[in-house]
């Protein structure tokens, strides 16, 4: 068995003494694990590094094997971030979600949106806009996608700012008032059609009050995953409002 495809490397781990096990995100074959041959030399140890695209060539004698990968480099982000601790979190944070996802199983659209995340990542504001939707797509991918297109009690696509926590639905400020207490807030940056400012420090700590939700109601809590630590400290970089990060 053999395939050729272009990857965003997740994480490694070590296998021996000079081996690794590469875990990447790729195009056409998704989350997918393989050995490096002495991926642990030195030369490379600046390919392997997380956020990085490389080209992959997966070869194993059937499918159902680990196999072994020969990689290549494409785009070298990783070094970019090394000074921001956000963008090392929010790194961290994005192979967590991806690990929510079966193994081998294709996300063309979310591979595209790793992409866009991980050249987003060097502004802070913009790139936390991103990872909210990134957290969004991902529970759309295993079916516990968020509608924030219209109302759930009027039908109303105006005025959306707030989203029922039982039905994942958005709620317009008139209907939702009366329960506002009882409703999660929708930032406007996350409403289709709505006029588009620079998202503020207060509008993305909802978008991830939001999203970090109903990632613990669908994902984390059904299946006894802590939330990332990662995550944690990510948000309390964000809410600090330091951009220098």
């Amino acid at each position: 068995m053999e395939w050729q495809d272009e990857g965003i490397i997740i994480g490694a781990r070590r296998l021996g003494e000079r081996d690794i096990i590469l875990e990447a995100m790729t195009r056409d074959h998704g989350r997918h694990l393989g050995v490096v041959r002495n991926g642990r030399a030195q030369r490379m140890q600046p390919l392997i590094q997380a956020g990085n695209s490389a080209s992959l060539i997966w070869r194993a004698r059937i499918d159902e094997q680990l196999g072994h990968y020969a990689v290549e480099p494409m785009r070298l982000r990783a070094a970019e971030f090394m000074s921001s601790p956000s963008a090392l979190y929010a790194i961290t944070i994005l192979g967590s979600l991806l690990r929510l996802l079966p193994e081998r199983d294709p996300h063309q659209g979310l591979y595209d949106s790793f992409a866009i995340v991980l050249d987003g990542l060097r502004d802070v504001a913009m790139g936390a806009a991103l990872l909210v939707r990134f957290e969004l797509a991902i529970l759309t991918e295993l079916g516990f996608g968020l509608d924030l297109t219209e109302c759930a009690a009027t039908g109303a696509t105006e005025n959306l700012i707030f989203v029922s926590p039982k039905s994942g639905r958005a709620v317009s400020a008139e209907a939702g008032e009366p329960y506002r207490d009882r409703l999660l807030a929708l930032p406007s940056f996350l409403v289709s059609g709505a006029e588009q400012g620079f998202p503020d420090t207060q509008s993305l700590a909802a978008g991830f009050q939001l999203t970090g939700y109903f990632l613990e109601k669908h994902l984390y809590g059904p299946r006894a995953i802590p939330v990332p630590e990662a995550r944690l400290a990510y948000l309390a970089l964000l809410n600090a409002g330091d951009r220098r990060h």
